[in-house]
């Protein structure tokens, strides 16, 4: 048999507190203050398409990982759970970089805003990176879709919290300023940068480390010392 191509329509658009792949949680629901907006596209942005969505707490998101497209697949990964110093098979893995590029994430469905611009859902703990392209929503399903039994493999368990984080005097009054804004704001930050977003390899050092991301409109920079995160900007 040989291989046929298809194509899939983008039906949402997802506005996520991501701008870059950096420090986005390595999997859904681990950070349940990371709320998104999927922002439905004509002509699925009408109230038919979403009728008795509701009635469910969760929903499976299909995406595109669109940023890694044009960069194509590898047979084999290393994934971070691993520490970056064994390559399994990348559909072993939960990999960015796949033949077909497409990801699956399972998220809370906190709301249905209807306007007359049409439909959002707003989401809870999603992993995915701003402007996310959206090609399906499909219920989550309990008795189905929990596998009690099943073998997680390397990835069995959740990743337990790497990082003690703390704030300075002047990052505290930053998150302050812009809670309005953005609600829950200086918990975001503690539990992304707790789940430790360096890279394997820098997981090892012991010197002063700084690091900086976009989250919202903001930058948000912080140093690293041993096992502890000290917040020091978010502007």
């Amino acid at each position: 048999m040989t291989n046929k191509e298809y194509s899939v329509q983008t039906i949402g658009v997802l506005h996520s507190p991501f701008k870059e792949k950096f420090a986005i949680p390595r999997q859904p629901r681990l950070v349940k203050e990371a709320v998104g907006h999927l922002q439905m596209l004509e002509p699925f942005n009408h109230e038919d398409f979403v009728r008795d969505l509701a009635q469910f707490s969760h929903l499976w998101l299909l995406f595109m990982f669109h940023q890694n497209l044009e960069k194509g697949y590898t047979p084999t990964i290393r994934p971070p759970r691993l520490g970056g110093n064994k390559k399994v098979g990348v559909f072993a893995s939960r990999s960015t970089y796949r033949p077909n590029g497409i990801g699956m994430s399972a998220v809370e469905l906190l709301d249905i805003e209807k306007t007359p611009k049409g439909i959002t859902l707003v989401l809870g703990g999603v992993d995915l990176l701003d402007q996310t392209p959206i090609i399906d929503i499909k219920p989550y399903i309990p008795y189905s879709d929990i596998i009690t039994e099943a073998n997680g493999g390397f990835a069995d368990e959740a990743p337990d919290a790497q990082m003690t984080v703390s704030f300075t005097a002047d990052a505290l009054i930053s998150c302050e300023r812009f809670e309005a804004q953005y609600p829950q704001l200086k918990v975001l930050i503690e539990k992304l940068l707790a789940q430790d977003p360096r890279p394997a390899y820098k997981k090892k050092r012991d010197d002063k480390q700084s690091y900086g991301v976009r989250l919202y409109n903001l930058n948000v920079s912080w140093d690293v010392i041993g096992g502890h995160s000290v917040v020091t900007g978010v502007n």
